[in-house]
């Protein structure tokens, strides 16, 4: 994946290429660690669940909620062909992501390499074309829960299992494998409701589920950070922000806190991030400091757009 650096000084030629040196290891201790804390939240609220009530595992099902939506995170590292140096790992570890968030891998990796040719273009990034509501605060804060978005990547699962693939970042020939793997998707969802049923357990819904959907809550505004309010520009030093968040945050999104490096130097895999960082730095435009302030300034820039479409909508009627 080439390199998104534009009018700025590029890293040297073979400093790059130590960064750029992908590794088996990294990967594994990650996606352990992430899959591991899953594993291990899961079998508590069923522990706790079953033994006190819903209620008492309501607090771990919160917890269950952040590990599995920012398994997209996981997802989307995989999709780079970085997170390992072995590719079926990544295939393996992204499918199995991919599948725990309904985020179909094959084509979330059209969609977000798109996404990376194309960054802040509003007729171009396909992130932008699911426009943000701004005709209203409502509509705003709903935004920031990420249910309309699950709810969207749900219903063009059941378009693309249906043959729908209308996209033009799709290329004719992997339509047919979109379509494919919309329906094994869905099957497999199909298969777990019909296993809840027939064992008659609601743990799959208190364990993955439900969390999954709280965690669009903490996940959605960190997505946001990513570009929202940067530039137009071409250049992934001025069109992506970087974010300053604590130790925790940073291995559980693997590094993608440092996004403007990632979107600068996408080859450059989720470890080698902080040191990339360290070596261009004073070349970012926008630093975030920390989460909430940053969740503040987007929310800021989204109302200010609405006030902008508002002022052309009364011209326009004047």
């Amino acid at each position: 994946m080439e390199s998104f650096t534009a009018n700025r000084r590029p890293l040297d030629h073979a400093v790059l290429r130590a960064l750029s040196a992908k590794s088996d290891l990294p990967g594994l201790v990650r996606a352990g660690s992430h899959f591991g804390m899953i594993l291990l939240l899961g079998w508590l609220i069923w522990l706790v669940s079953s033994r006190h009530g819903l209620l008492w595992a309501l607090p771990l099902m919160v917890a269950q909620g952040f590990f599995v939506a920012f398994l997209f995170v996981a997802m989307h590292e995989c999709a780079h062909k970085t997170a390992f140096r072995t590719r079926w790992l990544n295939t393996a570890c992204g499918q199995l992501a991919a599948v725990l968030i309904a985020q179909p891998f094959e084509y979330y990796i059209l969609f977000h390499w798109e996404h990376h040719r194309h960054t802040q273009d509003p007729d171009r990034d396909p992130e932008l074309l699911v426009a943000v509501p701004t005709n209203s605060e409502t509509r705003i804060a709903i935004a920031y829960t990420g249910l309309i978005q699950v709810a969207a990547r749900l219903r063009l699962m059941a378009r693309h299992a249906m043959g729908d693939v209308f996209f033009p970042w799709v290329p004719a020939g992997k339509k047919k494998l979109v379509v494919r793997e919309a329906r094994i998707y869905l099957g497999i969802y199909a298969l777990a409701l019909l296993g809840s049923i027939a064992a008659g357990s609601a743990v799959l819904l208190w364990a993955w589920v439900l969390p999954w959907l709280m965690g669009q809550f903490m996940l959605r505004p960190y997505l946001y950070a990513e570009h929202v309010g940067c530039e137009e520009t071409r250049s992934a030093f001025e069109n992506t922000r970087t974010t300053r968040t604590n130790a925790f945050l940073r291995w559980f999104a693997w590094n993608m806190p440092y996004h403007v490096e990632h979107h600068a130097y996408p080859s450059v895999p989720f470890h080698a991030l902080p040191a990339l960082h360290r070596a261009v730095e004073q070349e970012i435009t926008f630093h975030g400091k920390g989460y909430p302030q940053v969740t503040r300034e987007t929310w800021s820039w989204f109302r200010s757009r609405q006030r902008g479409e508002s002022a052309s909508s009364v011209n326009s009627r004047a």
